[in-house]
């Protein structure tokens, strides 16, 4: 969808998401991430972006392949849903270009790929970054170390409980 109708759907409004994405710009920028939230014209559908890493677990390129979608998308404003973004992507990891389109047209991993999404969801997950301990305490969000230190002292007291 065309981002500013995410923006609404997502934040409720331009301002709101314009202060979340300054906040998370900064903080990106002091981690060396450049975010470009400015770039990013529309919102795509994820689901082949998620594909293509399942994929790229074969090859032993995954994490590479997480890397540079997430560049993709949020530095350069590429569209993750474009299958011709992806292949250029892939291709830049050694994988053959027409191999990627093959796996892209096929059905292969989309249902890996929504039974992932529905556990997540069933986890109470609905966004990114999220962390999950002990597969039943999460928490979603850009969070301060003080809040995940306070998650994994829950998690530690649960699992020692009888």
């Amino acid at each position: 969808m065309a981002r500013p109708d995410y923006v609404v759907r997502k934040f409720g409004g331009e301002d709101r998401a314009r202060r979340l994405y300054a906040t998370i710009a900064e903080v990106g920028r002091l981690e060396g991430v450049p975010f470009r939230f400015d770039r990013i014209r529309r919102t795509p559908s994820s689901v082949d972006a998620h594909r293509l890493v399942r994929y790229a677990v074969r090859y032993g390129r995954a994490d590479e392949m997480v890397e540079a979608l997430f560049a993709a998308h949020f530095t350069d404003g590429r569209d993750i849903g474009d299958h011709d973004v992806l292949a250029a992507v892939a291709t830049t990891y050694g994988m053959d270009p027409l191999a990627v389109r093959r796996f892209l047209a096929s059905d292969d991993e989309t249902e890996a790929v929504h039974a992932d999404n529905l556990r997540a969801h069933r986890l109470g997950i609905n966004g990114v970054p999220c962390f999950v301990v002990e597969g039943s305490h999460a928490i979603a969000g850009a969070q301060e170390p003080e809040v995940i230190e306070r998650l994994l002292d829950i998690a530690t007291v649960d699992t020692v409980r009888p």
